[in-house]
């Protein structure tokens, strides 16, 4: 089978592997579609790993199944977990699923950049998800996305009724911006330095946007009845941006750390007027079962639009061109790769 190996950003080659043979407790997957996560080219964090197959907002159809597999069958359309959770560690049962050492383990076999992926035992008995059957391929790849929006606005707690800022307008700050819309944010307002990305995130409902270059505490505060916001989300990698986050924050407010800087990048916090004014800061990564479910729902049922966000839909042999796209932020915003093309 073909499949894009990962090099670097810029060296993405096309390779013939052999396809994945499969147990009796283990599923073969024929990838459709394939997002590209701006995880995936955050060259710090992937190029240790490279050579590599990356690729893990996937769909595609089970062509195989194991003689033990029991609720799955050939032709299955499905959505499929890279991490899982192992569901009994202490981290679990408290409730911290994304922090187990299983789901840091976990994955399958290859990547989604590629014809085919086997899906190991573990992710098959709690990481696959028919697709439902109005739902496409390329609605497909936005559930693990919207998955780990999900769990972070849970876990930041917010409530109908509270004001929004997203630093970042690529795909996860549209789609927390989307999803906080959903959820009766009073105001949602998105930062970027990518006037493209600003102008879609108006488009998809954004109530203001403002050019993240700008003093944004002050035109936040202009543009919120002179208020703060009671929920910020950092959705990119700057350090300014976790910067400004800090200082657009209200009394009572949270900072929702949702993106990764560089490992040695260190954030200055005001310990003394977060304590004075109860101000929370806290992280969120991944997605678990129950926010995989919910994002599936969200979609399914037209809440999170999310095939409006597509700028580009490319096949495997453009792998390299799509991470240009992701890499480069310009006039892109979701970038899918369909291996069948």
């Amino acid at each position: 089978m073909k499949a894009a190996v990962y090099y670097n950003n810029n060296d993405i080659r096309i390779e013939e592997l052999e396809k994945p043979k499969i147990g009796d407790k283990e599923l073969l997957v024929k990838v459709h579609a394939s997002g590209i996560c701006g995880s995936d080219v955050m060259e710090w964090y992937r190029i240790k790993k490279a050579p590599i197959v990356l690729g893990h907002e996937i769909s595609g159809e089970i062509v195989k199944a194991g003689a033990k597999v029991q609720n799955y069958k050939v032709g299955d359309r499905v959505f499929v977990s890279h991490h899982v959770p192992c569901n009994k560690c202490k981290y679990c049962l408290n409730g911290h699923h994304t922090a187990c050492e299983t789901l840091h383990s976990t994955n399958f076999d290859p990547g989604g950049f590629s014809e085919f992926l086997r899906v190991p035992e573990i992710n098959m008995e709690c990481g696959v998800f028919l697709l439902p059957d109005r739902m496409s391929y390329e609605e497909g790849t936005f559930i693990e996305p919207l998955g780990c929006v999900v769990r972070g606005q849970n876990v930041a707690r917010f409530k109908t009724g509270q004001s929004v800022l997203i630093l970042g307008a690529g795909i996860s700050g549209i789609l927390h911006m989307l999803l906080a819309k959903t959820n009766g944010a009073s105001r949602t307002i998105v930062t970027d330095v990518n006037e493209f990305r600003l102008s879609k995130a108006k488009e998809l409902g954004a109530d203001v946007v403002i050019n993240a270059k700008d003093n944004v505490p002050d035109l936040v505060r202009k543009n919120n009845d002179n208020m703060l916001c009671d929920l910020v989300v950092v959705c990119t990698g700057a350090l300014s941006a976790f910067e400004q986050a800090l200082k657009s924050v209200d009394r009572g407010g949270t900072v929702l750390c949702f993106g990764a800087t560089e490992p040695e990048a260190k954030l200055l916090l005001p310990i003394n007027e977060f304590w004075r004014n109860d101000i929370t800061i806290m992280p969120s990564y991944g997605a678990a079962v129950g926010d995989i479910v919910e994002a599936i729902d969200l979609i399914k049922s037209g809440k999170v639009p999310v095939l409006k966000m597509i700028t580009h839909k490319l096949g495997l042999s453009e792998t390299g061109q799509g991470f240009k796209y992701v890499s480069e932020g310009k006039d892109s915003l979701k970038v899918i790769v369909e291996p069948q093309r």
